[in-house]
């Protein structure tokens, strides 16, 4: 299937704002510098920032492989590798933070909202509205919990055995969590723009790129090895500094 340099180097942007993100968080951890990466609103919502981009460019590349007849075993491939990733962030995560380890973060996140973008992917305009739904599911469901609904309901969806899905009324203690709501939203958001685009036909997507902007896109590429690369390296580079 075709490739588009204009959606992996959108791609390569977030991983590479992802990159600076984490490097200040590890300095933090390591005393160099003192941040409250939890509360204050310079981190909390460029953490936000960054996973909405990541998801939109999810959805914009089911999009695409969805119009580009992408069979189900290719699918399953490479939703084999990201839930394996997955995985290995986890038992990474509880080597490293045993009280609060990654059990939903955003590879386990993507992971469901796949199958699910996967499946509507065909729904065209009303992918816009799944989209604004899901993100609205969300917080309504969250108000309904924590005003309208007993206790015993609300520490239900509060459990990790329920809160990957989102409709929580307290945040859990973990290093990275991604629930399906509100974020699913996000992800057809993108999966509705990708498929506007490839009705307008692929000139859009196929605009050459400027040549500082190749090598977003040879990382964007290759996401999901980065991704799974970046953290250790920058670890293991404080760590010899150290």
């Amino acid at each position: 299937m075709a490739r588009f340099d204009a959606v992996d180097a959108l791609r390569g942007l977030a991983m590479l704002w992802m990159t600076v993100f984490h490097f200040c968080f590890d300095l933090n951890q390591a005393g160099y510098i003192k941040q409250d990466f939890y509360h204050d609103p310079l981190w909390t919502w460029q953490r936000t920032l960054i996973v909405s981009l990541f998801l939109v460019c999810a959805g914009i590349g089911q999009a695409i492989a969805s119009q580009q007849g992408q069979s189900w075993r290719r699918f399953w491939r490479r939703w084999v590798q990201v839930m394996a990733c997955a995985l290995l962030v986890s038992a990474g995560s509880w080597w490293m933070y045993p009280q609060s380890f990654i059990y939903f973060g955003v590879l386990h996140g993507i992971a469901a909202m796949l199958i699910i973008v996967r499946l509507t992917a065909h729904w065209g305009r009303w992918l816009w509205l799944l989209g604004a739904l899901g993100i609205c599911a969300k917080f309504v469901g969250a108000y309904v919990l924590q005003t309208l609904a007993p206790d015993s309901l609300a520490a239900l969806f509060n459990a990790p055995l329920l809160n990957w899905l989102g409709l929580i009324t307290r945040l859990p203690v973990t290093e990275d969590y991604v629930p399906v709501l509100p974020w699913l939203g996000l992800m057809w958001w993108g999966a509705a723009l990708g498929a506007w685009l490839m009705r307008r036909g692929v000139s859009p997507l196929r605009r050459p790129l400027a040549p500082l902007l190749k090598p977003l896109a040879l990382i964007g590429r290759w996401s999901l090895s980065y991704y799974m690369l970046h953290q250790p390296v920058l670890i293991g580079a404080l760590m010899a500094l150290a």
